[in-house]
């Protein structure tokens, strides 16, 4: 994860609607380095943007959640993952976290705040990571 103030956050969301609303609660919680994408494949083509932590659904028109995540792994091993979803299923919930995400949140009325308590867990559990890579013993 970057070491800047905000981090660079996507989300990959189909319902236009769900999409923005997801946007305008994290601008409101003073995350400002947002990027929607509407479809797995439109994330995959901005990952040049190396973004810090990948917001999605994993039911999407085209590629599922999980290919992205899959794919987004493999050239940004370092993005975090948070899938958002009506699917209200362990073993959904299991697979995407054993290929690699970070959480999973269920689409309900809790939501966006864990959302913003997931995205503050990971910042804080990310900085000293991310300090010591660069600490060597004498």
């Amino acid at each position: 994860m970057q070491t800047q103030d905000s981090p660079m956050i996507f989300i990959v969301e189909d319902n236009s609607i769900y999409n923005k609303l997801i946007a305008s609660h994290l601008r409101s919680n003073n995350f400002k380095r947002i990027e929607s994408f509407l479809s797995g494949e439109e994330c995959l083509k901005n990952l040049h943007k190396k973004p810090d932590i990948v917001i999605q659904d994993y039911l999407l028109n085209g590629i599922n959640g999980l290919e992205v995540l899959k794919e987004t792994k493999k050239k940004n091993p370092d993005t975090e993952f948070i899938f958002i979803s009506a699917q209200d299923s362990i073993e959904v919930a299991v697979d995407t976290i054993r290929h690699g995400a970070s959480d999973y949140v269920v689409k309900n009325q809790f939501a966006f705040k864990k959302l913003i308590d997931k995205i503050h867990d990971l910042r804080n559990t990310q900085k000293p990571k991310h300090q010591n890579k660069y600490f060597k013993w004498t």
